[in-house]
C-alpha cells in the first residue's frame, strides 16, 4: 500500500496535476442518482464531489480512511454512527476511520469530500 500511495505522489508531480478544473473534469455515474467527480490526489490525500439527485441514497459503508465533508449545495439527511442529523448548505461534518455513516438527499446537492489517505479503491474504479 505505501508503494501505490509513493506511485501515485510520482505520478501527480510528473503529470504536474496541481490544479483541477471542475469543466474539465468527468463525472463517473455511480448508479441510483449519485455520480462522482475526482478532484486533486495523491497517496495522502484525496478530494472529491459527490452529486446526489433528490432521494438518492449514499449507502451507509465505512473505510478505514478519515473522511471531512462539505456541503456544498442541497440538503442531506447523514448517519454517523448511531446520530442522525440535517445538514444543509454550509454544514460539514467528520467521519473517523472504520465508522459507519451515510446519507439520505433530501433536496438535490453536492458534497465535497475529503479523504486521507487517499481512497485507491476510487482511484482503481477511475482508471
Amino acid at each position: 500500500m505505501l508503494v501505490t500511495r509513493h506511485l501515485l505522489y510520482l505520478s501527480v508531480m510528473y503529470n504536474k496535476k496541481f490544479f483541477q478544473v471542475s469543466s474539465d473534469i468527468e463525472w463517473k455515474d455511480l448508479g441510483n442518482g449519485v455520480s462522482r467527480q475526482m478532484l486533486g490526489h495523491d497517496g495522502q490525500m484525496m478530494m472529491v464531489k459527490v452529486k446526489f439527485e433528490s432521494g438518492a441514497v449514499g449507502a451507509i459503508h465505512q473505510h478505514p480512511h478519515v473522511q471531512v465533508s462539505y456541503v456544498e449545495s442541497g440538503i442531506f439527511e447523514l448517519t454517523i454512527g448511531e446520530e442522525i442529523k440535517t445538514l444543509r448548505q454550509g454544514d460539514g461534518y467528520f467521519v473517523p476511520p472504520d465508522v459507519l455513516h451515510g446519507c439520505l438527499c433530501v433536496e438535490a446537492g453536492v458534497l465535497i469530500d475529503a479523504f486521507t489517505p487517499a481512497r485507491e479503491d476510487f482511484l482503481i474504479e477511475s482508471m
